[in-house]
């Protein structure tokens, strides 16, 4: 039961993954067209190795021993639908805009809707639930901390400071 549960949820991951990525290459070469700047390409690349480290934890660690779905399985898979929710919303709301890379058109007006009236970074706490609650659906534990912790030091010591930066740069508020 638990592998059928991991695979679904990997090929669901993985697909949303490349959907992901390929959104943000047609927008990013939309983005460059217009003007863009980019910002922070040399921490670009840790998004990946954490994500991919992520992934495999999580798929490695439910596979050890005889791990089950968590008894507490609703609650994590509310929040990843939830997180989910949040995270489309905010694709939706910034539309070309949207990248998973940190991209600056100068003059561009801040975009201050859907999500981003109520919090001013939504994409990254739906991306943090989610690496924390799928490792937690099938009980791996350590995974889910490792992630957590590594994502919290990547957007909070790293990411979030330089997309400041970019954006006081470059945007008319």
């Amino acid at each position: 039961m638990v592998s059928l549960w991991v695979f679904i949820m990997a090929c669901i991951l993985i697909s949303q993954r490349l959907i992901e990525l390929y959104i943000a290459e047609k927008n990013y070469k939309w983005s460059m067209a217009a003007g863009a700047q980019e910002f922070g390409k040399e921490h670009y690349s840790l998004f990946f190795v954490l994500h991919g480290c992520w992934f495999i934890g999580w798929i490695i660690e439910s596979g050890l021993g005889k791990v089950a779905v968590s008894e507490l399985w609703y609650v994590w898979l509310s929040l990843l639908f939830i997180a989910q929710a949040v995270r489309y919303w905010c694709i939706a709301s910034l539309g070309k805009a949207w990248n998973t890379r940190i991209l600056v058109i100068p003059g561009r007006k801040l975009i201050a809707k859907g999500p981003y009236q109520y919090i001013r970074h939504p994409n990254y706490v739906a991306v943090a639930i989610e690496l924390l609650v799928v490792p937690l659906l099938f009980g791996a534990a350590i995974t889910a901390t490792l992630a957590t912790l590594c994502n919290a030091w990547l957007i909070l010591g790293i990411r979030i400071p330089v997309e400041e930066r970019a954006l006081s740069k470059g945007i008319v508020e």
